[in-house]
This record gives structure tokens, sequence and C-alpha cells, in this order.
């Protein structure tokens, strides 16, 4: 009987949450460095969280997953500057297997929502 008082107390404190799991290109602003001075670029960037489940074997090693997605390099040409600067977009987004290539996969252990 605790543990159903307990999870419903728990569905009640986490239901005005505002924690989904989404992944969407989201816009930014970078800092670029053009010719001598500093510009602002917008663009879009991935952004959000993906479903994760852990195992109940503590030796067992969840797979994890990223919001990652397709990206595209445009260049920017500022006014008095010859060369061009090339930054990436954000074409689109989605949660996949993280890649131990190019990112840090290890685990978050604290609650993030």
């Amino acid at each position: 009987m605790q543990l159903v008082v307990m999870a419903a107390v728990l569905a009640m404190t986490w239901a005005d949450q505002p924690c989904s799991f989404t992944c969407r290109p989201t816009p930014t602003t970078i800092a670029v460095k053009s010719c001598v001075r500093t510009e602002s670029i917008n663009t879009t960037m991935c952004e959000g969280q993906c479903y994760q489940e852990d195992p109940m074997d503590p030796g067992e090693r969840p797979q994890q997953y990223t919001c990652s997605g397709d990206w595209a390099y445009e260049v920017k040409h500022f006014e008095g500057c010859l060369e061009g600067v090339l930054y990436p977009v954000a074409r689109s987004c989605k949660c996949s297997l993280c890649q131990s290539s190019n990112t840090d996969c290890e685990r978050v252990l604290w609650d993030v929502c």
C-alpha cells in the first residue's frame, strides 16, 4: 500500500514538470571571428533529451542515445572581409545510438528532469 501511495505522490509531483523526450533543431547564435572582429551568426543546433533505459544488471552497460542529426555547412560573408566564414547548420535532428568515436557516451548519474 505504501508503494502505491508513493507512486501516486511521485506521479502528481512530476505531472507539471516540463521534462519531455524531444530532439529538435533549435535556433541559436554563435560568435565567429571575421577578419579582425567578432560577428554573430544565427544558425540551428540539435537540442533535446532522448529516452534511456537502465538495465537491471549493474554490470551491464546501457546503450546511450544522443540528440544528433544531419549537418550542413554554410558560408557567411561580412562586409569588409574577403574571406567567408564557414559555420554548421543542423538540418534535422533525431535520437540515435551514441557514437563514442566523436562523443562522450558516459551515463549522466543524476536526474536531469
